[in-house]
């Protein structure tokens, strides 16, 4: 319940019309507002420190920092799969030398960072703390460290079910992970070790129970790893789980989100209290920050995702006693290509108008009492619970990888499959389309920031810039005692920061351990997905798909790729999934490979199709490589498709180039982007 249930009443009980207006004495006390971030990253360090040091300017309380594929995936840029990647989705940080230009003049010691970085996250730790220690050259490493505050997202197994930047196989994964969170308890208490992460799991199509039991059982994997490695004392554990964060994905029905947030903050009381046997209240507090959703902003009248990120954030905001310790925005127009940095400043202020103009963090928890919250967080709960047995019983997390994923991609398509039917109404998509011109969006290639054609270039010349000026010799030494430690179950961290001071690349540290523990590629979820039911719609596709197939000889065969280094497979598994139910026979590999694997496939196949999703900004490069790649194995003619987030000057030059057809989020017709693909085949046959 509020503080003060009614605005005009003091808390004695006298009315306020009796007393005269309102002073500045007695207005209830505020509480703090939460860290306020932007996700920001992009192009060279130098480029994204200055735009840090803007943000900060404005008002930002909080760092949040992009990285961009390679580097989450731990690739230097002159690496073959980081074609076309190198600084379009963050910033690329290959070697100290660029940690030091990111944070330049931005004192560390006195600021909360967040680092979007996972399968990478000790070696950026590393890095972050060695930089950290530059600036302060009077203070030893371990005072410098105890004064170090943010968070790592460094949850390895959403990336498994959804984000797709992992570099190494689960186990060692898991063993990073626990030697990073043992380090900073002991080293660096003020640090997030963790962030456990259900904002991509919603992304993938997770419902609100299976992002809360899926990310819960993520929880309870790593805190069972650290438990199980030994490096932290009983005395030390309810400081590791005190310092677990969680960083999730808020939708735009606030009410519902609402409920799943004061779900999280019961379930997690409850976990750490009864499985883990934490007694401090303040070690068992849900922590989490917020970036809300971008799945659910549209291409199509763009100007109402403005609408869509406030309820979204209210649903993380409004009720007090499970409200974000941190929040960070989406720009309105992110369906669309990259923000600007004005795009950036108007989320950013949406959150200072909540906070500071608004009344919103005068009262207690509004929702406290409320019998229509109250039932909803029950159901959500007791799903939930459900949920995280099932996972439990197959072994945990790790052993049910493969399971989630196919849950998330099935959860996905039930969802693309109530917006298509018009079930699900997006507004300005599936209902109410009929617009006036928009302003913001007169000239749509300047509604967005282009990407700095010169960043690859910069980022090449700084790493071989940066080789050249390095000890070789201590490079090697160092890479060679992190192989060794990695063969031991010593905790990587110590190796890891002796690798950063020698001047070791994140490629070269993300290599040396790819020696060690292996490969590994992800489950793709498509082969266990539901299949979808045949309307009228679906039907006729499938005819005309059989059809085809048997002009042609034999079953449509397609080819889903992803070229490069963008893990969002989302909108690749959902096509395969409808291309599969319309009768295609579909490949699908799954993420992270070059053009030219995608073209042996395509020989290897015979496919009469090949369809390409990226995401990353890296359309350009990525698909003339394949066109060209198509065309030296003498299969010029084969048609080609691109889906992803690609500005209409783009799409133009891509058919310019040879590309068949070109869609974006605005095709939100799965069944109908099926059709197209037929048609494309019949034109490339000569059959109509």
């Amino acid at each position: 319940m509020s503080d003060y249930p009614h605005r005009d009443e003091l808390p004695s009980g006298r009315s306020r019309s009796t007393l005269g207006p309102m002073t500045e004495m007695d207005r209830p006390q505020k509480d703090r507002p939460w860290v306020m971030r932007t996700y920001a990253g992009h192009s060279t360090a130098a480029a994204s420190n200055a735009l840090y040091r803007t943000n900060l300017a404005k008002g930002q309380t909080g760092l949040s920092v992009a990285f961009d594929l390679p580097t989450q995936t731990g690739y230097d840029p002159d690496s073959p799969l980081s074609r076309g990647e190198v600084g379009k989705v963050g910033v690329p940080v290959p070697h100290l030398g660029e940690m030091r230009r990111l944070f330049e003049d931005i004192p560390l010691t006195e600021m909360n960072t967040s680092m979007t970085i996972n399968a990478v996250a000790m070696w950026m730790l590393a890095m972050y703390q060695v930089v950290a220690e530059e600036q302060c050259p009077d203070l030893s490493p371990e005072e410098v460290a105890a004064q170090l505050a943010g968070t790592t997202q460094n949850d390895i197994i959403k990336e498994y079910l959804s984000r797709g930047t992992y570099a190494f196989p689960p186990e060692a994964s898991m063993r990073l992970i626990a030697d990073m969170i043992a380090y900073t308890v002991h080293q660096i208490p003020k640090w997030n070790p963790i962030n456990i992460c259900s904002y991509h799991l919603q992304e993938a199509g997770a419902t609100p129970t299976q992002e809360l039991a899926y990310a819960l059982c993520t929880a309870i994997a790593v805190l069972d790893q650290v438990k199980n490695a030994g490096q932290v004392s009983e005395d030390d554990f309810e400081k590791v789980v005190g310092r677990i964060s969680f960083f999730v994905n808020a939708g735009v029905r606030f009410v519902e989100e609402t409920c799943k947030m004061r779900a999280f903050v019961q379930l997690w009381d409850e976990i750490t209290r009864e499985r883990y046997g934490v007694t401090d209240p303040k070690m068992r507090r849900f922590r989490y920050g917020v970036q809300v959703n971008s799945l659910g902003l549209t291409e199509a009248q763009p100007e109402n995702n403005v609408q869509r990120i406030v309820l979204e954030m209210l649903g993380v905001t409004l009720s007090k006693n499970a409200r974000a310790r941190a929040l960070q925005l989406p720009a309105w127009n992110e369906a669309l290509g990259l923000p600007r940095p004005w795009d950036q400043q108007w989320s950013l202020r949406l959150q200072q108008v909540l906070a500071f103009e608004s009344d919103l963090l005068e009262y207690g928890d509004i929702f406290d009492g409320s019998h229509v919250i109250e039932a909803k967080v029950a159901e959500l709960v007791e799903g939930a619970k459900q949920e995280i047995d099932r996972v439990q019983a197959m072994g945990g997390a790790i052993a049910a990888v493969e399971y989630m994923k196919s849950e998330l991609v099935s959860s996905h398509a039930a969802r693309r499959a109530r917006i298509e039917s018009g079930d699900e109404v997006i507004v300005g998509v599936n209902k109410f389309e009929t617009t006036e011109p928009s302003p913001l969006t007169a000239d749509l290639d300047g509604a967005i920031m282009a990407a700095d054609p010169e960043a690859e270039r910069t980022a090449l010349a700084s790493v071989e810039e940066w080789k050249a000026q390095r000890d070789g010799d201590a490079v090697a030494e160092a890479l060679a005692a992190l192989a060794a430690a990695a063969k031991t179950d010593a905790n990587l961290m110590e190796a890891t920061l002796a690798a950063a001071r020698a001047g070791a690349t994140t490629g070269e540290w993300a290599g040396t351990l790819r020696e060690v523990f292996g490969e590994y590629r992800g489950p793709t979820g498509v082969s266990g997905a539901v299949v979808a039911e045949a309307g009228a719609e679906l039907t006729a596709v499938r005819d005309r798909v059989r059809q085809t197939g048997e002009e042609l000889g034999g079953r449509l065969r397609l080819l889903v790729g992803k070229p490069g280094l963008d893990g969002h497979s989302n909108g690749a598994e959902q096509v395969a999934v409808r291309a599969r139910d319309a009768g295609f026979e579909v490949i699908y590999q799954g993420i992270r490979l070059t053009p030219e694997q995608i073209v042996a496939a395509a020989v290897a196949e015979d496919v009469h199709c090949v369809g390409l999703s990226i995401l990353s900004g890296s359309h350009m490069e990525l698909v003339p490589a394949v066109l060209d790649g198509l065309r030296e194995a003498g299969l010029g003619d084969l048609p080609v498709i691109v889906g992803g987030i690609i500005p209409d000057s783009d799409g133009r030059r891509l058919q310019e180039l040879g590309v068949a057809a070109v869609y974006t989020p605005k095709d939100f017709g799965l069944t109908e982007i099926m059709a197209g693909i037929v048609e494309v085949i019949r034109k490339a046959n000569d059959l109509d």
